[in-house]
């Protein structure tokens, strides 16, 4: 296992049954799933009243004492070869936090890259336990989380992403393009006795930085989207989801999310639609139409995914036919020493019409709950 061991193996004992929790985590892109047998309600079009408090910024994007938390960056850079050949990457780097009574948060993280002009996909994973409990108050504004020597601070969408593998580092300064998106209107998602979670993207950030390719640094340009979720809330076993950002050149975006229960029916459905100036809409579950073109199956796992989309979307004033594509097959994570899962998380390219216009673009899928 990688990362830190705390001192005091009696105390890492006594965490044991809440890491098992932290096990149902994969690394995610919707509004929380809870624990129950109970069919999830449908997220509701339009914002609702709450007695929580709104989401502020830059004081919730740190971190919460919340029983789940994470932050979550994917994006697309390029880079120049000296021959005059772009060279293509993807990328996940993702920290996950736990909190369970007054002991010290764990986190657990996932960091991959897709060498798209390679044809490679690696990754690696991380867990850690803080040795002190979570201050009562963030002494800084914005995000500081760390595992080990990775990490992502920033304020205000203005974000620096620091990790490192085999053959593969990154250095990154991301700049969002768009105010943040305050999913279903206001950033919560709530549902009753059984949890909530709040939940909030910067659906295209500006990348520029460097990555270490097999010991050469090379300067990169390109764009990332940023979810940020937390709450009290906790997974729902044996459940699953495909979750699609979707991020066009005519500077729009769609963020879309499919839950199953352990039966495979789709209980749960979002979409939302980012404008050129920023502006969110939530688009009815009944406007969409997705449907897998291909099949692939993991070497590693023996688990088989859907790999290739048709996605239609047939809203009054979002008329979009796409076509999505996974830049590589084989972008699976095999993440057991962290948080205990096996998920699909890849980079996409994108083709199609839009608004009677054509459109192209890139974006990330993550594809859970399809071990049988």
């Amino acid at each position: 296992m990688k990362g830190y061991m705390p001192r005091n193996a009696r105390r890492f004992a006594f965490l044991l049954p809440f890491l098992s929790l932290l096990m149902l985590l994969s690394s995610c892109g919707f509004p929380g799933i809870v624990s129950t047998n109970q069919q999830l309600p449908q997220v509701k079009q339009s914002p609702q009243p709450t007695q929580l408090p709104p989401v502020r910024f830059p004081e919730d994007e740190g971190a919460h004492h919340n029983l789940t938390e994470w932050w979550y960056y994917t994006g697309h850079f390029t880079a120049n070869e000296a021959s005059g050949k772009v060279h293509r990457y993807g990328f996940e780097l993702v920290v996950f936090q736990v909190l369970r009574s007054d002991l010290p948060p764990v986190y657990a993280s996932h960091f991959a890259i897709s060498d798209i002009s390679r044809g490679e996909f690696h990754y690696d994973q991380r867990q850690v336990m803080a040795s002190a409990p979570l201050p009562a108050q963030a002494t800084t504004p914005g995000i500081d989380v760390r595992v080990g020597d990775w990490q992502i601070q920033g304020e205000n969408g203005h974000d620096h992403l620091v990790a490192a593998m085999t053959n593969y580092a990154i250095n990154l300064n991301l700049t969002s393009q768009k105010a943040p998106i305050l999913h279903n209107g206001d950033g919560l998602i709530t549902y009753g006795l059984a949890g909530f979670s709040y939940y909030y993207s910067r659906t295209r950030m500006a990348v520029a930085g460097t990555v270490q390719d097999h010991g050469q640094t090379v300067q990169v340009t390109g764009q990332a989207w940023m979810d940020h979720q937390w709450g009290n809330f906790l997974t729902l076993a044996n459940s699953g989801w495909d979750w699609f950002s979707i991020q066009l050149n005519d500077t729009t975006e769609l963020m879309i999310y499919f839950i199953r229960d352990a039966s495979g029916k789709t209980i749960s459905t979002y979409a939302g639609y980012i404008d050129q100036q920023g502006h969110d809409r939530v688009i009815a579950a009944s406007a969409l139409h997705i449907t897998a073109l291909d099949k692939w199956t993991s070497p590693v796992t023996g688990i088989t995914y859907p790999s290739g989309w048709k996605l239609a979307v047939d809203d009054p004033q979002v008329r979009t036919t796409l076509t999505i594509t996974p830049q590589l097959k084989d972008q699976e994570l095999v993440v057991r020493e962290s948080t205990g899962n096996t998920y699909w998380e890849g980079a996409v390219d994108i083709q199609g019409q839009h608004n009677g216009k054509a459109v192209n673009g890139v974006g990330y899928v993550e594809l859970t709950g399809y071990v049988k």
